[in-house]
């Protein structure tokens, strides 16, 4: 009877542990946001995008998070958009969005900072180049999601690719772009 009892009690307490500690998996958000912004001989610019999708495997303990196993994220170039038309257009062009319709995030690794930081090294790729960076983000919860903050600077050159020009040529963008992101995984 002793035997039962035990038995009985570890599964118990196996399965209450494994509620508190569990891997889970989620999904990009319809209401996460994508941005990269830049500058130009004229002024600064912006481009926005909410159609980022992918996926997560998160370990959750407690209702907190605990470890990132996965992560994998992709937005399609041309749901980038700025308050012009004709930027766009030559922004398209730069990426070759023709031939490399989406930019993708993979995770490679992750590390706790503290219990809202986290360090991600993952791999970008965009208009067909890879590159690997390291990002700090800041992680928080709510009901149930997580909010994943953070941006990276990064170059046209690093993705192969030549600053766009408009107005002949007088206008030139700089050399320089922040990705900005803000996703919700649920």
């Amino acid at each position: 009877m002793k035997t039962i009892q035990s038995f009985l009690l570890t599964v118990i307490f196996t399965t209450i542990s494994l509620q508190t500690n569990a891997q889970k998996n989620y999904i990009v958000a319809a209401n996460s946001t994508f941005e990269i912004a830049g500058t130009s001989t004229v002024h600064d610019w912006v481009m926005k995008s909410t159609e980022g999708t992918g996926t997560a495997n998160l370990m959750v303990k407690d209702s907190k998070l605990a470890g990132i196993n996965s992560l994998t994220v992709s937005l399609l170039a041309e749901s980038l958009k700025s308050y012009k038309e004709s930027m766009d257009k030559v922004a398209y062009e730069a990426m070759d969005t023709e031939t490399h319709k989406y930019i993708e995030y993979v995770l490679k690794s992750a590390e706790k900072v503290d219990e809202t930081t986290w360090n991600l090294t993952g791999i970008y790729t965009i208009a067909g180049v890879s590159k690997e960076y390291k990002t700090q983000v800041k992680i928080t919860t709510n009901k149930g999601s997580f909010i994943l903050q953070g941006s990276n600077q990064i170059t046209f050159g690093d993705f192969e690719m030549t600053p766009p020009k408009a107005a002949l040529g007088v206008v030139k963008a700089g050399k320089d772009l922040t990705v900005i992101f803000n996703i919700i995984l649920s």
